[in-house]
């Protein structure tokens, strides 16, 4: 006979407030199997742990409910609890009388009294089901992976390798940096993005526990935590970094002309390129698209010029496998296309640009060599007008969720105007001002105050061209009237988005992203860097948008997650995961479709039938993959799969105690 030990928390008042838990506690008594039963302040404070301790062993208790909060906030404490009382802790069940209780029935004590009764009496029928699960242990590869070469991967990567463990940082373009590296000044202390930035580039380049591996894409990803293997796509430079020596003499010489992404197509690079002057490896790379040898066949002048014999016209792309123990995704960020405001007219007239434009008109190594001039004609604006929220809360058109850095960049580009052309007038239209950041609030009023920044809150309704000028049209909610202000150039604060194939890598991998196809974090308070995949952790904008400190500030936190796995020879992997009963299994495969971390497969065994032997296809599940989510056991069309922890019996072992 089973001996159940049930404890009621109070939660303060989180729950005593709209529940009876005295009398929750006095109901449980009666329950089957319930030998003690019991209620106090905070069961999981440390007195509260050793009310339970001293119950299990006064009370010769071998299986323990805890009626209390949420198990994603206190399970694991629990089960902790009863492992030092010499309980196996998977002979716990959490009953939730906050959330599903307290908290949506907050008017009404009696029924929600009678509610958590109920819920405790389920846990009770559950955890007499409940069987002792041990931890198995798998090896760990001590190797890391960053996905993206921006200021976040930069710092996730240095933080690993400081710690004395090797990582590779996968890039997709030619040089790591990433957005940080367009930017000129940074808010709110207005220092050079380069200063910062290019400091770190040389560090993470040079360091001897760092292998950048640029102009590269991740093709496949296999395998579970501490032992992925990643199949990445090394697209051909042309150009042999090795040999190369960077001179810069194929460049100059190259007589093919292209929009320069980098400086957001403002002026012309060559075929055969270097990103931008402090890229690194500051070499580079043949645009083979553009390059006239490619296309015709004919050219060949950077090969027949360059002194170190460097570029290789055959290269082609190879695909490399590596094996890593931990993950790191740090993507970025793209930018909303403002053409889909057609009211703005951004597309349609030149003048009309993104705030990432503005960042290269004024820095110093962009077209205009830091001289903010108009892109249609060259000329000094001495209007300015700034739109901000362009695709951001906006559900009609863009995305419904702030992008959290255009007001302090639109706030900064306002400072920029002022600081370089004196006599110049700015305005901006906004619908708030939010500035969530140390010092931001004091850069915001100093840009109105001291520099003299028009805000102005409401829509612009229309921008269209008249005698040379940008006529902004749109209202003054303050001031309730409609105004029309006569503009050189208008710079829009355009919206962050996820990357282009965020969900295809997100796929791949294994883990989870919300509507946008921002990468979706385990837990937003208790594991904002985790994924619900073991091994595979966040940094940066692909989770959501954020500036520069927030950005480095999550790297550095996925880099400690990292560190702690990689720290350990062997790690532990949690026991509830799907088992197959292979006698009944058909081997239909439909859990191979539903399973979203790719931890089942179909394998053959032999049987022998009639005296034959056969080979019969079952599922298999890869234990260090699966998470328990259980997909698999409601897709089993013969029920060959069940969820340890949460097996068939045990779930309808609750739904029998509820109904009966």
């Amino acid at each position: 006979m089973k001996r159940v030990g049930v404890f009621i928390c109070h939660c303060g008042t989180n729950i005593a407030q709209a529940v009876d838990c005295e009398k929750v506690a006095q109901n449980a008594q009666a329950f089957p199997g319930v030998a003690f039963s019991t209620d106090y302040k905070y069961m999981c404070a440390e007195p509260g742990q050793d009310l339970i301790k001293k119950a299990i062993s006064e009370h010769r208790l071998d299986r323990v409910v805890v009626a209390s909060c949420s198990p994603r906030m206190h399970e694991p404490t629990f089960r902790k609890c009863l492992e030092r009382a010499g309980l196996n802790p998977y002979l716990l069940e959490m009953a939730n009388i906050r959330e599903h209780c307290a908290w949506v029935h907050p008017d009404d004590k009696e029924r929600a009294t009678l509610k958590a009764t109920e819920l405790v009496r389920m846990a009770v029928a559950k955890v007499i089901q409940n069987e002792p699960l041990d931890r198995s242990t798998i090896p760990i590869t001590k190797r890391a992976l960053v996905i993206g070469g921006g200021i976040a991967g930069i710092q996730a990567a240095l933080d690993i390798a400081n710690a004395g463990h090797l990582v590779d940082i996968v890039e997709k373009e030619p040089s790591i940096g990433g957005r940080m590296a367009q930017i000129d000044k940074t808010f709110p202390t207005l220092d050079c993005s380069a200063c910062i930035l290019t400091p770190k580039m040389v560090e993470v380049a040079n360091h001897p526990n760092v292998r950048l591996i640029t102009y590269s894409e991740v093709e496949k990803v296999e395998g579970y935590v501490g032992n992925f293997e990643v199949t990445i796509r090394q697209k051909a430079r042309s150009v042999d970094l090795s040999a190369c020596t960077g001179c810069g003499l194929c460049t100059e010489k190259c007589p093919t002309k292209v929009p320069s992404e980098f400086e957001m197509e403002m002026m012309n690079r060559k075929a055969i390129y270097t990103p931008f002057p402090q890229a690194i490896p500051n070499k580079p790379v043949i645009d083979r698209e553009n390059c006239r040898y490619f296309k015709t066949g004919k050219c060949g002048v950077c090969q027949k010029l360059c002194p170190a014999q460097a570029v290789d016209f055959t290269q082609e792309d190879q695909l490399v496998t590596e094996r890593y123990g931990a993950i790191v995704v740090a993507t970025g960020f793209d930018l909303f296309d403002d053409s889909v405001y057609g009211e703005y007219g951004y597309g349609r007239y030149k003048d009309v640009i993104t705030g990432l434009h503005f960042e290269r008109l004024v820095n110093a190594s962009g077209p205009t060599m830091g001289k903010i001039k108009r892109p249609s004609d060259g000329q000094e604006p001495k209007n300015v007008v700034f739109i901000k929220c362009v695709g951001s809360r906006d559900e009609a058109k863009g995305k419904a969720y702030c992008s959290k850095t255009c007001c302090m960049y639109t706030a900064k580009h306002a400072t920029l105007v002022r600081e370089k052309i004196k006599d110049s007038n700015v305005y901006v239209f906004y619908m708030d001002v939010r500035t969530p950041g140390k010092g931001y609030e004091e850069f915001y009023t100093r840009t109105t105050d001291q520099y003299g920044a028009k805000y102005l809150r409401g829509r612009v309704s229309k921008i269209y061209e008249k005698g040379g000028k940008l006529i902004v049209r749109g209202e003054d909610t303050l001031l309730g009237r409609q105004i029309e202000i006569e503009a050189d150039m208008v710079v829009l604060a355009t919206a962050m988005v996820a990357k282009e194939n965020a969900a295809e890598l997100a796929q791949m991998i294994g883990f989870s992203y919300d509507q946008d196809n921002f990468y979706t974090e385990a837990h937003p308070k208790l594991a904002p860097v985790e994924t619900h995949t073991a091994g595979v952790f966040l940094a940066g904008a692909c989770q959501g948008p954020k500036d520069i400190p927030d950005s480095v500030a999550q790297a550095s936190a996925a880099a400690v997650k990292v560190c702690g796995l990689l720290s350990k020879e062997r790690m532990e992997t949690e026991p509830t995961i799907s088992i197959v009963n292979e006698a009944i299994c058909a081997g239909c495969g439909m859990c191979v479709t539903v399973c979203p971390y790719k931890a089942i497969e179909l394998k053959f065994i032999q049987e022998r039938v009639d005296g034959k032997v056969i080979n019969r296809r079952v599922a298999s599940v890869n234990s260090g993959l699966c998470q328990g989510c259980g997909a698999c056991t409601v897709a089993c069309r013969s029920a060959a799969l069940n969820l340890k922890h949460f097996t068939n019996e045990q779930i309808l072992a609750e739904v029998d105690a509820l109904c009966l």
